[in-house]
């Protein structure tokens, strides 16, 4: 019987080796296959593409599987950069990795993994996914801390179909044991966090590059003003550090935002009581439900607004028009615009959508 050939996306860390070594021990005709999402400019640049892609070269050396290289990063700067700065133009704040898993990894990578003659490709992605003729069910890794599914929320189920995810029944000090215990250089290589293009360099200043800042003032909603902002973008609902107003703390604690006043260009801020910041529901749009798109009906569920979170009882309100309104069960802090309200039911990711405001 002839071995099946799955190409791996390999990004140089310890995941996506351990999920290509995992890989070729069953069986399977392994490619690894390295994207470069990002063309840096000038010497500061701090996105580790070279270094990555030597990891990648020395992993695929002892693993004895070919490798490719493939640049992505016009499609990268097209489809999910140039939204990421409209966003931030909009006063919102996007999760540009969510759109990169179906924009770029999912979408021109399963494409070109195809021309190699790819029969499935994987990553190294924290997550289970289950195969039901044309139906495929995302669903969360046994790593709960580490679960991914949030980022993947915006795949579709074409582009799920032939996927493998080797690293679903994985705790992530496992993967790391496994890949000392073979001798892959990414062993002990610390996970990237943040953004890839903006890597370690100060966010604001990386910003200001792309976008203009506009100052303005910083207000009380009763019109007291405390100092000025460098620009509406860079802040976000509930933010209270790198405010910038010391020495006016008052008597109710310290000075969070409350709103960005993007008309008038003011960020208003309020101390004390969070009340303010607690909203009861929210406004979807740009829903992708998993594995069947829905457009009317109601249901309840559970929700995540952000990564780093537990999920929430939510009721969920179809409008017809591909937008939705959750309610949640208990009031939520800071929900921001722009980021994902994500769906589960159980062990599955239902999908999710843009979060266009919160409701008070």
């Amino acid at each position: 019987m002839e071995k099946k050939t799955v190409v791996v996306g390999m990004s140089g860390g310890v995941d996506s080796s351990v999920a290509a070594l995992l890989l070729k021990r069953q069986g399977y005709n392994v490619i690894g296959l390295f994207m470069k999402n990002w063309e840096e400019e000038g010497d500061d640049g701090v996105c580790t593409a070279e270094t990555d892609f030597s990891d990648v070269r020395r992993v695929s050396s002892v693993l004895d599987i070919p490798y490719y290289t493939v640049n992505f990063s016009k499609e990268y700067m097209d489809r999910v950069f140039k939204y990421f700065l409209a966003e931030y133009e909009k006063g919102r704040t996007p999760n540009p990795d969510v759109l990169c898993n179906r924009e770029i990894k999912f979408g021109p990578f399963k494409e070109y993994a195809e021309k190699l003659g790819a029969d499935y490709i994987a990553t190294g992605h924290y997550c289970k996914i289950e195969h039901d003729g044309e139906f495929h069910h995302l669903m969360k890794a046994k790593d709960q801390n580490k679960d991914q599914t949030y980022f993947l929320n915006q795949v579709t189920q074409p582009q799920l179909s032939n996927v493998l995810f080797p690293l679903a029944d994985l705790d992530k000090s496992e993967v790391r044991k496994i890949a000392e215990e073979n001798g892959l250089v990414t062993a002990g290589k610390k996970d990237s966090t943040g953004i890839c293009f903006i890597g370690e360099r100060n966010f604001r200043k990386f910003l200001m590059e792309y976008i203009p800042a506009k100052e303005g003032d910083i207000k009380t909603y009763d019109g007291r003003v405390l100092g000025r902002h460098y620009g509406l973008m860079y802040y976000t609902i509930g933010q209270r550090r790198g405010l910038d107003i010391g020495g006016q703390k008052g008597d109710d604690g310290r000075w969070f935002v409350i709103e960005k006043d993007l008309e008038n260009n003011i960020l208003y801020v309020a101390h004390g009581e969070e009340d303010k910041l607690y909203s009861k529901g929210l406004i979807m749009s740009g829903i992708n439900f998993m594995p069947k798109m829905q457009k009317e009906g109601s249901f309840e569920c559970t929700a995540k607004f952000r990564y780093r979170q537990s999920e929430q009882k939510v009721a969920v309100n179809l409008n017809g028009d591909g937008t939705a309104r959750v309610d949640f069960a208990e009031r939520q802090r800071a929900i921001t615009e722009g980021q994902y309200c994500v769906l589960y039911s159980g062990e599955y990711c239902l999908g999710g959508g843009v979060i266009e405001k919160a409701l008070f």
